[in-house]
């Protein structure tokens, strides 16, 4: 298998590219015009709550921040009754067979805490936010207070923090009510969610218990699809929020690179990682996104991106959208993603966008040097652990960064050379088209194996399956959002990604 990974990777070493190198691919946003006070965010999403609908169709129904605000606002529930219903659920999900592990940290006494307050708010007719009362959870490699940041191992995280992620931050401010910390793929070396160490174990896929919910925001993905919450917080270095909303047939948003803050996240890639929520639907992620994404001075690559707007969400139809499709790279699937995903391109057709063939060149280059950046960036942030805490890591975790030791200084560079050029074919391309649309993943959730419950699994064939339709977006730091589009014929998730130049 190494002889394999390293002949893959090493062809990038012939290549004569003299473009200077980007490093970080900060996008330049767009900026918008204000249409009328009308069209504010706040009035914005009042209009998307006002407008959805309610469920009447089987699959993908999922109760959202609508439906809880409706059950606080006419009094049929509050926060705190909801607050001792997920406690009690989450006390089922340790004890079922096999267990959910979807929250690996959570603490009854801070849960009741957050929703009584809200509760309070809400007899006050005082809410902070869309979010008060809204049960979420955050990704362990967040810091969050009074949980341990394992970031999905065993041996970081001895102590409770006491400081929260500016993401933990801003939904404390919102008024949510933060149910625990999610499971996560070790240090977030993986797209499977496998996780075999005492502290995390495997996470299962709601929709198939036997079968992975994807990595690394594996367990953040696992909690909006089983209900626990319907809010998430992931990171994403090469696809970590949206394979697992994929995999898990939930709404994942990769945001533009730094639009949302990762400070008190444990800085694994500098360049290649965004921050993004998973929820219920595209409004959802809307609403949390609104929230999320403004600028923090701890965080200074965010803070030349402008005011968030969400423009055009309530448009009546598609006309006028322009969709972008590679389709020998769309068709890079399995049989039945690729028929389930045509036919949601039909269907966003029938609703008056047109679709444009564009082609997206040097894919292979983009996904051995993306590769290479997180790798290497991941590497050198690890090296005291690796040295340190060697044989406390998983078995996956110890090749990908043994792997990464074989990457030179020059691999690197020409790496970020193709970075630029990279960038500056999407330049091109968003002069014709107002977004690109691929499968979310090449397959589906794979199944778990029992030997992967001891010795966690490693599949390079896998994993670049998985990543596939992923790595262009964090290599350019352009935003994705996967979005559940049908199932397989054996029940699993099957979604479709749309990337766009830039969320403003």
């Amino acid at each position: 298998m190494w002889p394999t990974r390293l002949n893959k990777f090493s062809f990038m070493r012939s290549l004569d590219i003299h473009e200077d190198p980007t490093f970080i691919p900060e996008v330049a946003a767009e900026l918008t015009k204000d249409k009328s006070e009308a069209e504010s965010t706040s009035d914005i999403i009042k209009q998307l709550i006002d407008a959805r609908p309610d469920y009447t169709t089987d699959g993908f129904s999922f109760r959202g921040i609508k439906d809880y605000l409706d059950c606080y606002r006419s009094g049929k529930l509050t926060p705190s009754q909801v607050a001792k219903n997920i406690i009690a659920v989450l006390e089922d999900c340790d004890k079922s067979t096999p267990p959910l592990r979807a929250i690996v940290q959570w603490d009854h006494e801070q849960i009741m805490l957050m929703a009584e307050a809200s509760t309070a708010r809400y007899r006050n007719k005082c809410t902070l936010s869309y979010l008060d009362g809204i049960p979420v959870c955050l990704k362990e490699e967040f810091k969050v207070v009074p949980y341990h940041h394992r970031v999905g191992t065993e041996y970081l995280g001895t102590e409770p923090e006491t400081e929260d992620a500016t993401v933990a931050k801003k939904l404390r401010e919102a008024g949510a009510i933060i149910i625990g910390v999610s499971n996560m793929h070790e240090l977030g070396t993986g797209t499977t969610g496998c996780n075999p160490n005492g502290c995390h174990k495997i996470p299962r896929n709601p929709y198939k218990p036997n079968h992975y919910t994807g990595g690394s925001s594996s367990g953040s993905a696992a909690a909006v699809a089983a209900g626990l919450c319907p809010v998430a917080v992931g990171t994403d270095g090469g696809g970590s929020v949206r394979i697992p909303a994929s995999f898990c047939g939930v709404v994942g948003l990769k945001g533009t690179f730094g639009r949302i803050s990762s400070h008190g996240s444990l800085p694994l890639s500098y360049s290649t990682v965004s921050v993004g929520p998973i929820c219920t639907s595209v409004a959802d992620a809307a609403i949390v996104y609104s929230i999320l994404a403004e600028p923090d001075p701890l965080y200074p690559y965010g803070l030349k991106q402008p005011k968030a707007t969400l423009s055009d969400m309530c448009a009546p139809d598609l006309k006028g959208l322009k969709l972008g499709v590679d389709w020998t790279f769309f068709k890079a699937c399995d049989a039945e993603v690729l028929s389930i995903c045509e036919k949601a391109v039909e269907y966003l057709q029938s609703l008056g966008a047109s679709v444009v063939e564009v082609f997206l060149p040097e894919m292979e280059e983009v996904q051995v040097a993306h590769a290479i950046c997180i790798l290497s960036e991941m590497r050198d942030f690890l090296q005291p652990d690796f040295n340190k805490h060697f044989q406390q890591m998983n078995l996956e975790t110890r090749a990908s960064l043994a792997l990464a030791c074989q990457f030179t200084a020059l691999d690197y560079i020409t790496a970020n050379r193709q970075r630029t050029r990279s960038m500056g074919f999407l330049r091109e391309i968003f002069t014709t088209v107002n977004c690109i649309l691929t499968p979310a993943a090449a397959s589906t959730a794979p199944r778990i194996h029992d030997s992967d419950l001891l010795a966690g699994c490693s599949d390079f064939s896998l994993t670049v399956r998985a990543m596939r339709f992923m790595q262009l977006g964090n290599f350019t730091g352009i935003p994705g959002l996967v979005v559940p589009v049908g199932y397989s014929a054996a029940g699993l998730p099957i979604s479709l990604q749309k990337a766009v130049s830039s969320i403003t």
